[in-house]
Formats: structure tokens, sequence, C-alpha cells
């Protein structure tokens, strides 16, 4: 170790030495119970910043597993070059989370890997020190609402007879209760008599729905209006 006692010392005193079995065997568990300690408090970002309905408990798991896997592989394998080959083959298995997952999602596995790095070449102190201040960081930007949209986007479906002009038609009702109305989809219905018009819409703040809605009924005769929040994951901040 180094005399400076920063914490950028390895609890290793040689990293060369990860490759053979001149590890003691309380290093190596003083590291795993390091990992999933940290991974613990991974876990417990994720928890705090994801609603219920959107927390998986398999993916909580994970993150409590997955630093103590990936710092035992670092131990296991050892020497530079194997590491840096065996870095790249680790961050790979980021596509099985990347591909259906959400970026936080991402940011936690990419964390709790990086974790599981430190604490495999031995720096237990960095690693703590990142996993608390960069989740500490997290919980705060997501309670702090920073980034996320006042007032939700939202789904908007009106039906109009097949002899009305849409374009354009409510556009004075969007301007006056919306901050922004696009449409998004148009189908006919009932035997191609009706018209269905889907729109991406953020109210404003101030907007009362039974006035906004009044106002479209007495544009489209009466027929049917659908106003719906917008499922989170297909929201773009």
């Amino acid at each position: 170790m180094s005399d400076t006692g920063t914490m950028f010392d390895t609890i290793f005193e040689d990293l060369s030495l990860t490759s053979g079995l001149s590890i003691s065997i309380s290093s190596v568990l003083i590291c795993i119970a390091v990992s999933l300690l940290l991974g613990v408090v991974i876990s417990g970002a994720y928890f705090f910043t994801t609603p219920r309905k959107d927390r998986s408990a398999s993916f909580v798991l994970s993150l409590v597993i997955l630093p103590t896997i990936v710092g035992v592989v670092i131990i296991l394998i050892g020497g530079n070059l194997a590491r840096a080959f065996s870095m790249a083959g680790i961050f790979t298995i980021v596509r099985f989370r990347s591909v259906p997952g959400d970026s936080k999602d991402i940011t936690f596995v990419f964390l709790s890997m990086a974790e599981g790095l430190a604490t495999g070449l031995g720096y237990l102190a960095l690693g703590a020190v990142v996993a608390v201040v960069v989740g500490a960081v997290i919980v705060l930007v997501n309670k702090s609402g920073y980034g996320v949209m006042r007032q939700k986007e939202k789904k908007l479906r009106i039906t109009i007879p097949e002899d009305m002009n849409y374009q354009g038609a409510f556009e004075d009702i969007f301007t006056k209760y919306t901050n922004y109305a696009e449409i998004q989809k148009v189908r006919t219905s009932n035997m191609g008599t009706l018209f269905e018009l889907s729109y991406d819409i953020i109210p404003k703040a101030e907007m009362n729905e039974k006035e906004f809605i009044d106002a479209l009924r007495c544009r489209n005769g009466n027929l049917s209006i659908q106003l719906s929040i917008k499922d989170n994951k297909e929201q773009q901040l």
C-alpha cells in the first residue's frame, strides 16, 4: 500500500498478485462484504427514485449482487492485459438492460459495475465515496424534480363527423388551454362515417379539464372525447 494513505490506495499490496493465490482470504472477504454493502446503497438509491409501479424486484436484487460478481471476476482474472479485455467483455452485458430498459436503469447498471471494478482492484474507500456521492446526487436530483416537465404530457382522442375539416378545427381551443398540441394520428371508424384524431398535448397549469372538454364537445358535435395521461416511458424530456 502507498504511504500517503489516500482513498486511491488499494488493499492489495501489488495488483499483479491478483492473478495468483497470494491474496489473503481476509482481503477477498473484505472486498465481497464492501461490494455487497455498496450494492445495497445503489439499490436503495434506485428504490427511492423509482415509482412503486415501475420497480422491479429482480432488478433491485441484480443491483445488490452485480458489484460483487464484477469484483470477484476482476480478482480472479488479474493481470493488466487480461483485465483490459475483461472490462470490455463485462461492459457488453449492459446490452441486456439497454435494449428494453429505461436510461436511468442503465445508469444504475453502469454504477454497479464501476463499483465492482473498484472493489475488485482493492480501491474500497474510492468505491464507497463514489457510491455514496453519486447515489445522493441521483436521489437529490430526482426529489428536486430537476428536468421533469411541470405539466405531464397527455393523450387526447377526438371523434369528429366525416364532413368536418379537422385541420385547424381546434386550434383556438388548444391555444387557450394548452402549451403544446400536435396531431399524431388520424383514422376512420364506423364504416368511414367518423374520424378519430389523436393528439399529444401539454395542458397549461391553470387548465380546467371540464371546460376544455366542454369546448371540444361543442366543436365536434358532442361525439366521443378521451383525455388520458401519456405513459411515462413514452415521454421525452
